[in-house]
């Protein structure tokens, strides 16, 4: 089974803002990353399937396949790891989650499933604002 980080995404209200976040971000080469300080200790288990599960607005929302971990070094001459990210960014299931600082490992069985597009209409087709208001209402 895969192992997943999850991460929270501060300054970020809803999944069309990230999206348009990280578009902006992409480098001219098409790289998508995330800097962190700490490299993961398990990075064979993440990079054997894993995703990055974002976490916005109290709950994971979203996840990005994790394509590479690359070290990097800072203008401030300090080792960094770079998150290499498909540029698809997936919507999951609503699941809540409480703040943290930094990322975690979370284990397959705990993460939230993907939202199909062929699906029925129902809660995972509703408006993103009316889902974000109702997930604020503690009633998704």
């Amino acid at each position: 089974m895969a192992l997943h980080l999850i991460k929270l995404c501060v300054g970020i209200s809803q999944f069309e803002e990230l999206a348009a976040w990280q578009q902006h971000r992409q480098s001219k080469d098409g790289v998508l990353q995330h800097i962190t300080r700490m490299t993961p200790r398990r990075g064979d288990e993440l990079l054997a399937g894993g995703s990055i599960y974002w976490v916005i607005k109290g709950h994971i929302q979203a996840r990005q396949k994790l394509l590479e971990l690359r070290p990097v070094t800072g203008s401030d001459g300090i080792a960094y790891c770079a998150l290499i990210l498909d540029a698809k960014l997936v919507r999951t299931q609503p699941h809540p989650r409480r703040p943290f600082q930094g990322w975690r490992y979370l284990k397959a069985e705990d993460a939230p499933r993907d939202l199909g597009k062929g699906r029925a209409r129902g809660k995972n087709e509703m408006p993103p604002e009316m889902r974000a208001e109702l997930m604020a209402l503690g009633l998704l």
